[in-house]
């Protein structure tokens, strides 16, 4: 198993002024940080720091990618189809897929093969579980597809008896199918 960095063993709350000082300087000033960092009498290098920066950089601007878009998929219309649902399925999949794939480089960086094993079967569980959420929202909006189609069928034939022209029957069932589509 590889050597944990001498950050990963400090004391928490000098690792999390760590991570907030990098987060205030924009993740950068490394030389800086480490003089601040011996001050608090803690012997750190400027490319120990850089390395620890970057893994709290990829953290935060992962973070910051799943709020935008959570933010982005609540400012949609109406949910009639669950369409949130399936973004969100699809942000946890492209997670997990990425996980993964850093699973099989950690097994390059001396991660034991028992541990690499367990870690993957967390992952199937989990990819196994998001594979019927997803078939159960396909399944759901399916269903609300075809109520929509029905419910067209039902009020373009209630308006067409009422007089309403062929066009404008046309036109009141793609409204409702395009609630659907």
């Amino acid at each position: 198993m590889a050597r944990r960095s001498r950050i990963e063993t400090m004391p928490e709350d000098v690792r999390r002024w760590l991570e907030r000082a990098l987060m205030e300087s924009n993740f950068s000033g490394y030389a800086e940080l480490a003089e601040l960092a011996k001050d608090k009498g803690f012997v750190l290098s400027k490319s120990a720091i850089h390395r620890y920066g970057q893994k709290i950089e990829r953290r935060f601007a992962a973070i910051k990618a799943s709020t935008e878009a959570a933010r982005m998929l609540t400012e949609g219309a109406a949910d009639d189809q669950d369409a949130r649902s399936e973004a969100v399925i699809a942000l946890v999949q492209t997670e997990l897929f990425e996980s993964i794939i850093n699973l099989q480089e950690a097994g390059e960086e001396g991660m034991s093969d028992g541990d690499r094993i367990g870690l993957l079967s967390k992952a199937a569980k989990n990819i196994a579980t998001l594979a019927r959420a997803s078939i159960s929202l396909k399944k759901f909006q399916q269903e609300v597809r075809a109520k929509a189609a029905k419910a067209a069928e039902t009020i373009a034939a209630t308006v067409k008896k009422a007089g309403l022209t062929a066009d404008a029957v046309d036109s009141i069932r793609r409204e409702i199918l395009g609630i659907a589509g």
